[in-house]
């Protein structure tokens, strides 16, 4: 695997920026992702996140709409 495929420039932004930006958009309108494992996403999660786990990443990319913004956590 090429893993400077995943290295492009990307903005950061800090919890309260996050949630400006989810509030000024549309839900549906970009992908909220948590890459967690499964045990950390059922014990707390933001309502709307899809859950891929860190480790299947990169098999699972084609899930994400590469249209829409994503906000990784």
């Amino acid at each position: 695997m090429k893993w400077k495929q995943f290295f492009t420039p990307v903005k950061n932004m800090d919890a309260e920026e996050t949630r400006t930006y989810m509030a000024q958009h549309e839900e549906g309108s970009y992908t909220l992702l948590d890459v967690r494992q499964p045990g950390e996403y059922e014990s707390s999660r933001i309502p709307g996140a899809t859950l891929i786990p860190l480790p299947q990443l990169s098999d699972r990319l084609g899930e994400l709409d590469p249209e829409k913004p994503v906000i990784t956590y």
